[in-house]
């Protein structure tokens, strides 16, 4: 009960401070696994997509997210495991034990939607976006039945600047682009600048809403 309670209040506060929405603008919410890909550039990223989803899809959405920061102490374990649900990677591959792409895929298998940031780090550069790392294609390869959704968070950057502890009060949106699925030869390269190419489409479909 206490993860439900902590889950609602951590959606009411995002909602009060950053005034967050979301658009659905090249889909729309269904109750099936999805990989919701995003552009990262704020500690609050995976927090707002989660924010905005209805919340049934909510309750089965996982963020992917580094063990590194969130096994650091118990409050960080208790939010990722009892309130976000979140699949864990060592992102240290000389440590690693187990496999990252078979952790996504069993949590897909397992009925649950993921929350994924291809460029692995926060983008702290004055690119749109940093290239993208290898996971989403071995993961659409492993799973490619499976719809990728591109997000495009705007404004976080700014609200929650890398090394700030509180959030500037600001205005974000959350925009969800038009799904694509990989196709049978499509090399990495080819499928991870068409992934690129489609979160740049759902950033552009947002300025022309506006």
């Amino acid at each position: 009960m206490i993860d439900i309670l902590v889950g609602t209040a951590v959606t009411g506060f995002a909602r009060a401070v950053t005034g967050v929405r979301g658009e659905w603008q090249g889909c729309a919410p269904e109750a099936r696994p999805r990989v919701y890909f995003a552009n990262h550039s704020s500690m609050g990223d995976f927090i707002l997509v989660w924010t905005v989803l209805p919340p049934a899809l909510r309750r089965n959405t996982r963020p992917v997210a580094g063990s590194d920061y969130w096994n650091v102490n118990a409050t960080r374990r208790f939010f990722a495991d009892r309130v976000f649900h979140s699949v864990l990677i060592d992102r240290n591959w000389m440590t690693r034990k187990g496999d990252p792409v078979k952790q996504m895929t069993d949590a897909l298998d397992a009925g649950a939607s993921l929350i994924l940031f291809p460029e692995g780090t926060r983008n702290m550069t004055e690119e749109r976006l940093l290239p993208f790392k290898s996971g989403l294609y071995h993961l659409a390869m492993a799973r490619p039945q499976v719809e990728l959704v591109p997000v495009w968070l705007e404004n976080l950057n700014r609200m929650m600047p890398k090394g700030e502890i509180f959030p500037v009060p600001l205005l974000c949106t959350v925009t969800f682009g038009a799904p694509l699925t990989i196709s049978a030869q499509e090399d990495k390269s080819a499928f991870l600048e068409r992934a690129r190419a489609a979160l740049l489409a759902a950033a552009s479909a947002r300025a022309a809403a506006q």
